[in-house]
């Protein structure tokens, strides 16, 4: 190590990487602040919110759980219409993460296709033979 730093190169690029670093340390962000609306402003986000919900009340996964709990999926849509905006939103907004999440199992497919993959690669570089029979 002690040869590494008395090499000529090591100086110079120790010095590049220090006068790089202070540029970017004396760049400073922009923050930005404002307010947020407290209400709904949109008169028809309402209508779109009930839509989201009723689609995702439909879902026949989301219909069997309701029905797991006791629920009947025609008093569930009573609830729904008996909210106020704000926790309407609120509700559409989970649905949508919801929706996100459920993607009936392509993606462990993908993932197990990676895996194995990896695995593959793995015993390839440790001169290992994969024999499948």
């Amino acid at each position: 190590m002690a040869m590494v730093r008395k090499a000529g190169w090591f100086v110079v690029v120790a010095v590049m990487m220090a006068g790089w670093m202070g540029v970017l340390g004396s760049v400073r962000g922009v923050a930005e602040a404002g307010v947020i609306a407290s209400t709904l402003s949109d008169a028809g986000s309402r209508a779109e919110d009930m839509a989201k919900v009723q689609s995702f009340l439909e879902n026949k996964v989301v219909v069997q759980k309701l029905i797991d709990y006791g629920v009947s999926p025609a008093e569930a849509m009573a609830k729904v219409k008996a909210m106020s905006a704000q926790d309407l939103h609120r509700l559409a907004s989970l649905t949508d993460r919801a929706a996100a999440g459920a993607d009936d199992g392509v993606g462990l497919l993908i993932g197990l296709a990676i895996l194995i993959i990896l695995i593959i690669v793995i015993f390839k570089l440790m001169n290992k033979e994969i024999v499948v029979r």
